[in-house]
């Protein structure tokens, strides 16, 4: 099996005058961005010792993307720490993780010192200027296998502490191998990076084009608050994939942006991260009509995704949107509650993954590791280690799958337990309403409801008394002006929480 590395180098030599990434700054070329990584990983190399992690305090840039390679180069595992983040955050990552060494700017400094971090740190500029060393970079890779590290990613733990998911480079290029054929990618797309490079849907944009040769375009942040300013970002790079979270896409399409511009050049939209709303989908599948759109689905813990769902046909309101079937390599099932797998249609279990490209596990937390990874006994006597994903699924009379929720999104109300992305789902059919988010309000024991759009609180109880048992009806109804999103580019569940807890929010008036 190979490493990221080979692939890489393999691009680099097919394609040595071709862009690799480009920003706001500039562009870099795969013979560029190849050496970059190579003088990078020689100054890493020098600071920390193979196999351990190095942690980039960074926002992603052309500089970061070499950064990152050049861990790899010096035998280590990156893992990105988002400079917007508490520094209260970064110092449990830096607790957890132990680094010997930390990659960040100078601008960065202070908030590093804040952490308390008094190991050795190497500015992305002085990485930069080093000379490769090949004979010290020919060792490392003489000990390298495709069972090594490659990143890890935090996400948050049930505990309050972080968890991180640490990643090979065998499951990542299985997966992107898979990815890569399946959807067709070649060296002349040009890829639309919307994720940061701390949350997995990137992982999708940088190792395919480290696979394919395909060119990476990083969108900043900012453009995300600017709908007409993404697309004109968008026509002007000559995009031709999405590989974006659903709220990302939503916010262009449910704030018009489509009635601006077009993106023309986009043709395939894939998308992942909570369940696409069906007029927004229709709304983009209108404006890019001879454009493929495809719905993933998968947790970090599995390498990105393990399934997918072309859409061939349109979806009405009332319709769920399957996550389809598996990836090539994989298994996905379903277990009740007692750890029978479920074969029968229309009921509900816990969506399960074995095969390729799992996950190591969580990084020095082996007793979180042993409840989420398990050996499981299939019925053919075969016992094969599987992740249990916590998400609620079933399998449609059509054989494809179907998302019903997630474990920790359920809530127990008025003694009913409840899905509080079934009630979004049902907010999200009334007219005039864009968006929703639907959290439990502990200290009322009441249900809440924010939306987006125009839509009266008269209107919307008249239908969502149409549509679902009173003990699912929202007490409570919030009209904001905008639905804000986390840095993973999904619907920012803690600021609504926190607006209620701090009495901020403000009930609309019918």
């Amino acid at each position: 099996m190979k490493t990221i590395l080979e692939y890489l180098e393999q691009t680099e030599k097919k394609y040595p005058d071709s862009t690799a990434v480009e920003d706001l700054e500039g562009t870099m070329t795969w013979s560029q961005i190849g050496r970059l990584s190579r003088q990078m990983g020689t100054a890493f190399a020098a600071r920390t010792k193979r196999g351990r992690p190095a942690v980039i305090l960074a926002e992603k840039s052309r500089t970061v993307l070499a950064a990152m390679l050049g861990v790899v180069y010096a035998g280590c595992f990156y893992v990105m720490a988002d400079p917007s983040l508490p520094a209260a955050r970064i110092r449990e990552i830096l607790h957890i993780l132990e680094p010997e060494l930390v990659v960040t700017e100078e601008k960065h400094m202070p908030l590093l010192q804040e952490t308390g971090f008094s190991g050795r740190i190497c500015l992305l500029k002085e990485a930069g200027r080093e000379n490769a060393d090949p004979e010290l970079l020919g060792k490392i890779r003489e000990q390298s296998r495709d069972t090594d590290l490659l990143y890890g990613i935090f996400t948050s733990g049930s505990t309050g502490t972080p968890k991180g998911i640490v990643v090979s480079h065998r499951a990542a290029g299985d997966f992107i191998f898979h990815f890569t054929e399946t959807f067709g990618f070649t060296e002349k797309d040009r890829i639309g990076n919307q994720a940061p490079f701390d949350f997995d849907v990137s992982v999708k944009d940088i190792y395919t084009c480290v696979m394919t040769g395909a060119a990476l375009v990083i969108i900043p942040r900012s453009l995300f608050s600017s709908p007409p300013l993404l697309l004109d970002y968008l026509c002007e790079r000559e995009i031709t994939t999405l590989i974006w979270a659903v709220s990302a896409l939503t916010l262009v399409s449910s704030l018009k942006g489509l009635r601006y511009r077009i993106p023309e050049k986009v043709k395939r939209i894939l998308f992942s991260g909570e369940v696409m709303p069906a007029r927004q989908l229709a709304l983009w599948r209108e404006a890019l009509p001879k454009t493929e759109f495809v719905n993933l689905y998968g947790p970090t813990e599995i390498t990105c995704n393990c399934t997918y769902y072309r859409i061939g046909k349109n979806f009405h309101e009332k319709d769920k949107l399957p996550v389809g079937s598996p990836f090539p390599g994989r298994k996905v099932f379903l277990l009740d509650e007692k750890g029978r797998e479920i074969s029968e249609p229309e009921k509900t279990g816990e969506i399960c993954v074995t095969g390729e490209s799992l996950a190591e596990g969580y990084y020095r937390n082996p007793e979180e590791t042993g409840k989420r990874f398990i050996q499981y006994s299939f019925e053919d006597g075969s016992r094969q280690r599987c992740y249990c994903t916590g998400d609620l699924g079933y399998w449609g009379a059509d054989g494809e799958l179907y998302f019903s929720g997630r474990k920790d999104f359920q809530v127990k109300h008025m003694g009913h337990r409840i899905e509080l992305e079934e009630i979004e789902r049902a907010l999200e059919q009334i007219p005039g309403l864009e968006r929703s988010c639907c959290i439990l309000d502990t200290r009322r024991n009441q249900l809440a409801a924010f939306y987006l759009g125009e839509a009266f609180p008269e209107e919307i109880r008249r239908e969502m008394k149409r549509k679902l048992p009173v003990y699912m009806i929202p007490h409570r109804l919030f009209q904001v002006s905008s639905m804000p999103l986390n840095k993973n580019g999904k619907t920012d569940r803690s600021y609504f929480r926190k607006l209620l807890e701090e009495g901020k929010a403000c009930v609309q008036k019918d």
